[in-house]
């Protein structure tokens, strides 16, 4: 298999661009570096990728030429995008206009145009939902985002759908649930909680910290978007992905504590602009049509990611 993996440098996309070549794939990445966090964090992880089959191509989406990179490619993993809800207000939800929707919008135009025509798999975001009508909520729960973040991934599903309706593309939409484990963005809180627990810095926390969460750890989800490029299901498909099971964020700070056997020093802020107080994922499609399961459970996951984060402060 011939893959282009957009966001090759990030935390998502690294992890899945290593396991596709460690399973014989040959796979171009894209990524742009942007500054959202330190490039020196994503050419580490770029770093990580050690095979002759993976090539680098650093690029901005809206600006290079995409056939030649999709005309080569059985399929397109789209991982790329602005991350995070918090900085989607405001001034700054052009940015977010431009790398989570232009981008997506081109990228899909130039798999159209190609002669392959290669598979396209979109990494949206359980931000779509909001605050959903249901829990366990299911894929045809009508997507009420809180956040511009959340807007822009739900215009992107769109966009993948119009393009299987017109174009005949083969595109599949998965909506990921809270990801974590190794190579977390450094802004993302399981990194935030784990770095403060080892060095005993203060721990920021938005809310109460009872919001409950659907957690995801990564190898789960890179399995599930693995498995995307071979599946036969209808264009325009869309797939919850999580880790089937709902915590607080209180819970993982106990979990941390006893991991770290540290007391963590916690700060309670007011509730972040967009937050929504649950989230929880029904994924009998994904079982059923992908033959997909999640296999880590939280504390397995937070002590991988908490190896991880010592690394990275050894090193530092």
């Amino acid at each position: 298999m011939q893959a282009l993996v957009t966001g090759a440098a990030g935390f998502i996309g690294s992890t899945l661009s290593e396991r596709l070549v460690a399973e014989g794939a040959t796979v171009v990445g894209v990524d742009n570096l942007s500054d959202y966090y330190s490039t020196a964090t994503k050419r580490d992880n770029l770093a990580q990728i050690d095979s002759d089959r993976f090539s680098f191509v650093h690029a901005d989406l809206n600006e290079i030429d995409l056939e030649p990179l999709v005309a080569e490619a059985d399929v397109v993993f789209h991982i790329a995008g602005q991350p995070g809800v918090r900085g989607s207000w405001g001034e700054g939800f052009s940015e977010y206009v431009s790398a989570n929707i232009s981008a997506t919008q081109r990228l899909l135009e130039a798999t159209s145009r190609t002669d392959s025509r290669p598979k396209f798999v979109y990494a949206s975001s359980s931000s779509i939902y909001g605050d959903a009508e249901a829990y366990p909520t299911h894929e045809l729960t009508l997507p009420r985002p809180r956040s511009p973040y959340g807007v822009t991934k739900l215009a992107g599903e769109q966009l993948c759908r119009l393009y299987a309706a017109t174009s005949g593309l083969s595109t599949v939409s998965l909506r990921f649930f809270t990801v974590y484990g190794p190579r977390q963005r450094p802004d993302m809180a399981f990194t935030r909680f784990l770095t403060a627990a080892l060095t005993g810095t203060q721990i920021d926390v938005y809310g109460t910290g009872e919001q409950v969460r659907d957690f995801t750890y990564v190898d789960d989800i890179v399995d599930a978007v693995s498995r995307a490029a071979t599946v036969d299901v209808a264009p325009g498909s869309v797939y919850n992905v999580s880790g089937g099971g709902s915590h607080s964020v209180n819970e993982v700070l106990d979990i941390i504590e006893e991991l770290t056997g540290r007391e963590l020093n916690v700060r309670r802020q007011g509730s972040a602009a967009g937050d929504v107080a649950r989230t929880s994922a029904e994924t009998t499609a994904i079982r059923r049509d992908f033959s997909w399961t999640p296999r880590t459970d939280l504390r397995a996951g937070l002590q991988s990611q908490l190896e991880w984060v010592r690394g990275v402060l050894a090193r530092a």
